[in-house]
């Protein structure tokens, strides 16, 4: 009984951090996906939704009703227990995900608020892509449960992106957790904030956040990357037999993972909630601070962080309406031939670094000198099957 009265305010503070990040990241979803058609309209020339309420705001409400007054359809030769339970698996790995990213600075003092679900995970790297890698069996499930052919080449399409771009999203953290010893995210990121400006991750490892952003791209389905579900060959793909709050789910479930790769990517290199003057590491809100005093005091480091997650979402967005998809052997090719070599030569670059004790400002031009060979190659190695292709036809002249 006296370790309940000891520890029942921690336990209604994890409630209460639970409900801010679910709630938090449910309601961002649904206005970025007005803010993406938005968005959209605006690069194409078009008015874009602007019918509920004022300038379209209420129109994710609209939206969130239709999906729940929607007949709910389940196809007569689906197999109807992992028909449901696919999307079920797609909202619930992104958000356990989620639950050792910090959304704001940690404070792990007792009776505080630590802006994080579960603090002190110590592979908190590891963790999140494993729980993330279990995603693709929603895609898979979904996709044969349906019984549909354009669903099954869907969810095969998806398994083989998966667990292609899984190898390089990997390595190039491995690099960052090689710079700073530990695979902790909180670590990571104060002792970014800790160095200052120019000790962000991203002016050592500038290849690695490439890398990184452009295989979580691939990881979330997301333009040009969604050959999962692309409308011109394969209908709907994996979700083409679901409507209704299973649509929805698999939906908010890409939206879920994409809010966590943008976290991700601006606490693994762009140093998290530090922005000089404005939120430094000096000054923080101290420990012994009141827990009024600290929750308000923390407020201005949360809206930096949140607003270069914004940036990162923005940027996303605007990728899906600039660059066409890929084409699959593309996709393949990208994975295989570039990331993943690059990613390799970019981890035995830092133990380099490490070992032998270098500036690891020496990393930048190493990093730009790996991307430019890595382009050369690649683009020559194109070249060659065009030249070959033309001897033929000049042979028979």
């Amino acid at each position: 009984m006296s370790w309940w009265q000891d520890h029942w305010f921690e336990f209604v503070l994890t409630f209460v951090a639970i409900h801010v990040a679910f709630l938090g990241i449910q309601g961002a979803a649904a206005y970025l996906i007005l803010l993406e058609r938005k968005l959209s309209a605006w690069m194409q020339d078009r008015i874009g939704p602007n019918r509920v309420g004022y300038a379209g705001l209420f129109q994710p409400l609209a939206d969130g009703a239709k999906f729940l007054l929607k007949e709910d359809v389940i196809p007569g030769q689906a197999n109807k227990f992992l028909y449901v339970f696919a999307p079920c698996i797609s909202i619930l790995t992104t958000f356990l995900a989620f639950s050792v990213v910090p959304f704001g600075p940690v404070n792990n003092a007792a009776n505080k608020f630590h802006w994080i679900i579960a603090p002190g995970v110590d592979l908190g790297i590891v963790f999140i892509f494993a729980i993330s890698s279990l995603a693709v069996y929603a895609v898979i499930l979904g996709g044969w449960a349906s019984n549909n052919k354009y669903s099954l080449l869907g969810s095969l399409r998806a398994s083989a992106q998966v667990i292609s771009y899984e190898i390089p999203l990997g390595m190039s953290v491995v690099g960052i957790a090689v710079l700073m010893g530990t695979m902790n995210l909180e670590k990571i990121l104060i002792q970014q904030a800790e160095a200052g400006f120019w000790g962000w991750n991203i002016w050592y490892q500038p290849l690695a956040a490439l890398i990184f952003f452009t295989a979580a791209l691939a990881e979330s389905n997301r333009l040009p990357f969604d050959l999962a579900e692309c409308e011109s060959e394969l209908v709907g793909g994996f979700h083409t037999e679901y409507s209704a709050m299973k649509f929805a789910m698999f939906f908010l479930g890409e939206y879920c993972h994409v809010i966590t790769v943008s976290f991700l990517t601006i606490i693994l290199f762009f140093g998290g909630w530090h922005f000089p003057w404005i939120a430094e590491a000096s000054s923080l809100p101290a420990a012994d601070a009141s827990f009024v005093g600290s929750l308000i005091g923390a407020l201005p480091y949360v809206a930096v962080l949140l607003a270069k997650v914004g940036v990162v979402l923005v940027l996303i967005q605007m990728i899906r309406w600039t660059i066409p998809r890929f084409r699959f052997d593309q996709l393949m090719g990208l994975a295989w031939k570039g990331l993943i070599p690059m990613a390799t030569v970019n981890v035995l670059m830092v133990m380099v670094v490490r070992q032998f004790e270098i500036n690891w400002f020496w990393l930048f031009p190493i990093s730009m000198a790996i991307f430019a060979a890595a382009g050369l190659v690649y683009t020559q190695g194109e070249r060659k099957p065009a030249v070959a292709a033309l001897a033929p036809a000049h042979g028979h002249h």
